[in-house]
């Protein structure tokens, strides 16, 4: 195997809010290690945005989701680009993409199966508008060797975190559990910012609720709470993993039916949800196999005041609640910096996949190589 170098490596990563594509250089060390030399926040174009929700809707034609997987292509590298106009070319780049389906469950046709997963934004584009070898399209292997795609940033939190449940809160929250009681392992604990972003959209007119101020102005209608916790999903064994597919359009307008009549209380109770979903996930699947007693929370929702708030009241005592900044790591841009590792890893043909987390037969090398 080749000897390990340090590489220059540009992050890209839109995750299941789509509320930006997050790029970072990084600095990838052959100890695994990851430093973020500067990271930005790319917003899409305001009609590539709207036609990304409209593929998330199953609304799009064949025709216009081909087109959107150059178009995104497009975006993805002129993010790029604007790190490389500052910094010079990488010596790859690593590329997520944008999520626009995922489908994790084993259902069959003609005794094939049809777990899969779709992530758009075009690596030949971006390899030929930024002049870089480009890794990305992580997901596919995994569903193949039999796992479910998700969660692939575990990888990199066994290897920058020791004795803690790592809790991401995005769209979609997922934790994944380091410790030395057991092999490390992950999933999707539910709904993240999905369902209190369209409420805050579809009540105030705002992307989001800006460091939580709309719930904390809110009450907890603890009789609509009681009734979304009863959702099956989260009574799932893991490994899985969820997104947008399930906790969709159709399913927060199906819920609003029964919700409370004061706006600022939907979202207040809805970011108690995410918060008690978590707590739940690990009073269920985590602390029956470890004693790990810190937590420590990346991703929006660590933003969030009254998301932390409600997380430092449903989680036991003895729980320290940090967040990833005390770790000297980017909230914001945590997840980029773990695709730059995976970047790295497929660069020197390491395997990047847990099947611990994931539910995959075996290790195996993640991510395609477009030159």
């Amino acid at each position: 195997m080749e000897e390990k170098e340090t590489k220059k490596i540009i992050g890209l990563m839109s995750g299941t809010s789509c509320d930006s594509i997050d790029a970072g250089l990084c600095e990838v060390y052959p100890d695994m290690s990851v430093k973020l030399i500067h990271g930005i926040n790319y917003s899409y174009p305001e009609h590539i945005r709207a036609k990304l929700f409209s593929a998330f809707r199953g609304d799009l034609s064949v025709k216009d989701l081909c087109q959107l997987n150059f178009a995104a292509g497009k975006c993805f590298a002129d993010a790029a680009n604007t790190l490389i106009a500052e910094f010079g070319k990488p010596d790859l780049i690593s590329s997520h993409g944008q999520t626009i389906y995922h489908y994790p469950f084993d259902e069959k046709l003609d005794g094939i199966s049809l777990k899969s997963t779709l992530q758009i934004g075009e690596s030949s584009v971006i390899a030929h508008e930024t002049g870089c070898m480009v890794v990305s399209n992580f997901r596919e292997k995994d569903i193949a060797a039999g796992g479910q795609g998700a969660p692939l940033v575990c990888f990199a939190d066994e290897k920058w975190f020791k004795n803690s449940l790592v809790q991401n809160i995005g769209g979609i929250s997922n934790v994944t559990v380091v410790s030395d009681d057991c092999e490390t392992f992950g999933f999707d604990t539910g709904c993240g910012n999905i369902m209190i972003d369209y409420c805050t959209q579809k009540f105030f007119g705002q992307k989001y609720d800006k460091d939580g101020a709309i719930a904390s102005e809110g009450n907890i209608c603890e009789s609509w709470l009681d009734c979304l916790l009863q959702d099956e999903y989260y009574f799932i064994d893991p490994p899985k993993t969820t997104g947008r597919e399930y906790f969709s359009n159709k399913y927060i307008e199906n819920i609003l039916k029964t919700a409370p009549s004061e706006p600022k209380d939907i979202i207040t109770t809805l970011t108690a949800l995410t918060a008690k979903t978590i707590a739940q996930a690990y009073e269920r699947f985590v602390y029956p196999q470890t004693h790990v007693d810190t937590a420590i929370i990346g991703g929006g929702g660590a933003y969030n005041k009254t998301m932390m708030k409600f997380l430092r009241n449903y989680l036991p005592k003895h729980i320290e609640l940090k967040t990833h900044e005390d770790y000297g790591i980017s909230n914001n841009f945590k997840e980029v910096m773990a695709f730059a590792l995976l970047g790295y890893c497929n660069y020197y043909g390491i395997p990047n996949n847990l099947p611990s987390c994931t539910g995959a037969k075996k290790r195996t090398i993640l991510g395609k190589i477009t030159y």
